[in-house]
């Protein structure tokens, strides 16, 4: 006996119908589910008319998944680690009583891009530190041990490479030229969930003193990046790339950082060059241009980089840099603050000559250098001052002492809540200028002093173990 596909619906539904849950009869049966006309099915999609605009968008976002998602490659490590015995295992006895130290094997996963057909992967340096083995996986799933060609802890990048040919590539953006609110893509391998897509949009640019590495200039987005998209792509809608996803905030949801991939290209380069990164050093000591200090030095806004010192022998002290300058340009570029200049000067080239713009004395001034090797730049020694002596407190709320050979003053008390404690000064501070005239000594102290009226403002140069530091204050 044949029985059909809808008559055995029938008897399914009578069935239930009996029971109470339903009820069908001939032409007053009901489906069980509806499918769309769109997949040539009965009813209409609850939307008949979707913007064009959305549908275009839509698009490119699935073009862009489809076209880079092959260069996209998850990374698993495997590193060794010691098991840490805290209370004995400092101990010389330690091995005698408890045998060789015990290690343990922890497994990590990451994301990568592919930049040569030969198999050179750019990822995290975070992600392959320290490992025994590294392996990489592509988008057809076959699988590479790969070596770690070089990596940059300073800037968190690494280079890769697998023994593989005709590989996909990515194609790489400029990340100079975004700007916020622009579409933001990114694809990796969070929590091991293999090339997963996330869009968002760039949140900021720039972003720097976030604490996670030494050169930071981090593009800001909330395109969702979680642990494991550590490496992979930051893209645009062209499907180039413009970051290298980095770090998120562990306490926020939608605040993740991408290392502009301007900036990743010359130090991936030498990577792949010569295994490791060479970065120029000019030699000053520098600190932020605070809204007081800009104001005490005649400069319009709050900006550059202020010397505080300028190193015996460095290309700063042969290019005429003194103590005081201001540097607001280098290489034609304004610079925004140290940490910006900082980068300037490391991806300049070494032994180039370069150009410095400073600030001094009302007046602009382009002097010439060039650039020393960082690798090479001596190493300064930290002295620490131990002068605990106290006195009476002068009208910026500072008690000072003669330094021995006419080196400054130094300050044996601060008084809490003085001009001077607001601005910064600490104990043992050596003053050596206010405003930009030597202090040799208490006498010149107390003279500058003196001659100021209240509501004067001052730019004191302290040293503060081994490094010299501008406060801005007013004389109340």
């Amino acid at each position: 006996m044949k029985i059909t596909l809808r008559a055995l619906a029938c008897i399914l539904t009578g069935l239930m119908a009996l029971s109470g849950l339903s009820a069908c009869s001939g032409k007053g049966e009901q489906p069980l589910y509806l499918e769309s006309k769109r997949k040539a099915g009965e009813a209409e999609a609850p939307v008949k008319e979707v913007p064009p605009d959305i549908l275009s968008t839509q698009r490119a976002f699935s073009t862009v998944a489809k076209k880079v998602t092959p260069c996209v490659v998850n990374i698993s490590t495997i590193s060794k680690k010691k098991m840490i015995q805290p209370l004995f295992e400092m101990s010389p006895l330690f091995e005698d009583f408890f045998g060789a130290p015990q290690y343990r094997r922890d497994k990590s996963l990451g994301s990568g891009f592919i930049i040569s057909k030969d198999g050179y992967i750019v990822t995290n340096d975070h992600v392959v530190r320290d490992a025994e083995s590294v392996q990489v996986k592509l988008s057809n799933d076959k699988v590479y041990d790969a070596k770690v060609v070089g990596s940059d802890q300073k800037s968190d990048i690494a280079v890769i490479k697998i023994a593989a040919s005709d590989l996909p590539t990515a194609v790489l953006g400029d990340s100079d030229r975004l700007e916020v609110g622009q579409w933001a893509i990114a694809i990796g391998n969070p929590f091991g969930l293999d090339r997963t897509v996330t869009v968002g949009v760039v949140s900021a640019t720039g972003r720097n003193n976030v604490g996670i590495e030494t050169y930071e200039n981090f593009i800001q987005t909330d395109a969702s990046i979680n642990p494991g998209n550590s490496g992979g792509p930051l893209l645009n809608v062209y499907g180039e790339v413009i970051g290298i996803n980095t770090a998120i905030v562990a306490a926020g949801q939608g605040i993740g950082f991408a290392i502009p991939i301007n900036m990743a290209k010359p130090i991936f380069a030498q990577l792949i060059q010569k295994g490791s990164v060479s970065r120029g050093w000019i030699g000053v000591t520098i600190q932020p241009v605070t809204e007081e200090l800009a104001r005490s030095f005649g400069l319009r806004q709050a900006s550059g980089a202020l010397v505080n010192d300028t190193l015996k022998g460095s290309p700063a002290e042969k290019a005429g840099i003194r103590q005081g300058d201001v540097i607001t340009a280098f290489n034609g570029t304004t610079v925004k603050d140290p940490s910006h200049l900082q980068r300037l000067v490391a991806e300049a080239g070494i032994g180039k000559p370069a150009r410095i713009t400073v600030f001094r004395d009302g007046k602009s001034l382009d002097l010439n250098i060039t650039l020393m090797n960082a690798d090479k730049a001596p190493k300064r020694r930290l002295e620490q001052d131990n002068n605990d002596q106290q006195g009476d407190v002068d009208p910026l709320g500072l008690a000072i002492d003669d330094v021995e050979q006419g080196n400054g003053v130094v300050v044996v008390g601060v008084e809490q809540g003085s001009a001077a404690a607001d601005a910064g000064i600490r104990r043992g501070d050596v003053i050596v200028s206010i405003n930009r005239k030597r202090i040799a000594n208490s006498s010149d102290y107390q003279g500058v002093i003196q001659r100021l009226n209240r509501g004067s403002n001052m730019t004191i140069l302290v040293r503060r173990n081994n490094t010299n530091i501008f406060f801005a204050l007013r004389l109340r």
